[in-house]
C-alpha cells in the first residue's frame, strides 16, 4: 500500500486521503462502545476524611503496620480505614474507593474504632507532615458495590 501511495503524484495522494478518510470517519462514528456489565455498580456517600500513619500512636503499639483486618500496611499503598458504620454501605474489606478530587483507587483494608461514625481515614505511610496538612474534610466518595440480582437497570 505504501508504495501504491508514494508512486502517486501529489494530486493523486490528496485524492486518495480525500476519499478514504469520510470512510474512516463513518466508522469511528457508527462504532458502538460496548459497555461491559461485571455485575457491579458505584454508589456514592458523603464521609468526614482524615488521614492516618503506621505509627504505635496512630495504630497498634505491638504491630502499628498491620491492619484490622491483618493486612500489612506499606508506604505507598492506597489504603483507607472506614468506621465500622459504613460496613453494611459495602465499603467492606477490599472494596474499591473513589475520592472525589483523586483519580487513585484505594482498597478497604483497615476499619476504625467503633466510637468513629461516617468517616475514612486515609493511609499516608510514615508522612506525618502529609497527614496533618490533609487535616479533616468532608468529602464524597463512590465505591463499588455489587449489584443486586432482584434490583432494576
Amino acid at each position: 500500500m505504501n508504495n501504491f501511495v508514494s508512486k502517486l503524484s501529489p494530486k493523486g495522494r490528496q485524492l486518495t486521503l480525500w476519499s478514504v478518510l469520510p470512510v474512516i470517519l463513518f466508522s469511528l462514528a457508527t462504532c458502538n462502545e460496548k459497555v461491559v456489565d461485571d455485575g457491579y455498580i458505584w454508589k456514592k456517600h458523603k464521609v468526614t476524611a482524615t488521614a492516618y500513619n503506621s505509627f504505635p500512636s496512630q495504630t497498634s503499639k505491638i504491630h502499628p503496620g498491620i491492619t484490622a483486618w491483618g493486612d500489612s500496611l506499606k508506604p505507598g499503598m492506597k489504603i483507607i480505614a472506614v468506621s465500622r458504620d459504613l460496613i453494611p454501605l459495602g465499603l467492606d474489606y477490599n472494596a474499591q474507593v473513589k475520592i472525589e478530587g483523586d483519580t487513585s483507587i484505594y482498597l478497604v483494608k483497615d476499619k476504625m474504632h467503633s466510637k468513629w461514625k461516617n468517616r475514612i481515614d486515609i493511609y499516608m505511610g510514615e508522612d506525618k507532615k502529609k497527614a496533618l496538612k490533609w487535616g479533616r474534610k468532608k468529602v464524597t466518595i463512590h465505591y463499588r458495590v455489587k449489584r443486586d440480582s432482584i434490583e432494576l437497570k
